[in-house]
């Protein structure tokens, strides 16, 4: 059995944690974060119903996906970095190496502990497992259903991650991501290039550090039918990112053949 980590026996302090997603905190009030996605969750997670379904969210951070899905009947898996694995940055050579790996060292703790304390605040019974994408624990699953929440575009290998997801999800896997572009320039880009990703980070300007790709819909739709999750709906709709509009898209993918195992 994978290693659950077992919640803190009292909850981190608030000054201790760093929260990704703006949050109402039972008993404490919404704290702001990057993004706010609570106006349009249910557009961001693709109208899919959740009662009575098992989930695996990926990418977790603070929880605010994990705890909407349980409160939506779902029991839920949390699954994201801890301090002890490496966060999947680009390896730009202007880049301080080492004094990076401890500011995401201290980051990532931050997050773990916002997670902790809105997860002892909504009592919940969602589980949190640590690791990597690359590696994810077959031992967790399986489950009805894998959840991507705007992780895509972080990953040096996005296709390896969805591989590793797939194992696990027998029905769905759900991916948000950022819209290339805006919605109209990215529809005409996407007929004009189909399903190419662009690379993000430009070294002349030694950034960005922490994206690596723009991934249109219809590409990451590729990935998912190359790995089983042949049938596809895809939809649009805008979230706040930093108090801007930020135009999205959500794949829902539905099984229809086995995945391939990963060698």
């Amino acid at each position: 059995m994978t290693a659950f980590t077992p919640p803190p026996p009292a909850p981190p302090p608030i000054e201790a944690c760093y929260f990704y997603h703006t949050t109402t905190i039972p008993g404490r009030g919404t704290v702001t974060g990057e993004w706010d996605l609570a106006p349009g969750i249910d557009a961001y997670l693709g109208h899919v119903p959740f009662a009575g379904k098992s989930v695996l969210d990926v990418g977790a951070a603070t929880g605010f996906l994990t705890f909407h899905m349980e409160k939506q009947g779902a029991a839920v898996v949390a699954y994201d970095l801890s301090p002890e694995q490496a966060w999947d940055v680009v390896p730009l050579s202007g880049i301080d190496a080492a004094e990076h790996a401890r500011v995401r060292k201290a980051h990532i703790g931050a997050i773990n502990n916002g997670f902790w304390l809105c997860h002892a605040a909504n009592g919940s019974n969602a589980r949190l497992a640590h690791g990597t994408v690359y590696k994810i624990d077959p031992a967790i699953g399986p489950v009805d259903i894998a959840v991507f929440g705007s992780i895509l575009l972080h990953l040096r290998d996005p296709f390896l991650a969805l591989h590793n997801a797939a194992q696990l999800a027998r029905e769905t896997i759900i991916v948000a991501d950022i819209l290339p572009g805006g919605h109209a320039l990215s529809r005409l880009l996407g007929a004009l290039m189909g399903r190419t990703m662009q690379f993000k980070p430009r070294f002349r300007r030694n950034g960005p550090w922490e994206t690596w790709w723009n991934l249109p819909p219809s590409l990451v739709c590729e990935f998912l039918g190359v790995l089983g999750f042949e049938e596809s709906v895809v939809s649009y709709h805008s979230q706040k990112l930093t108090g801007r509009s930020m135009p999205m898209y959500t794949v829902v993918a539905t099984r229809t053949k086995p995945t391939v195992p990963l060698g």
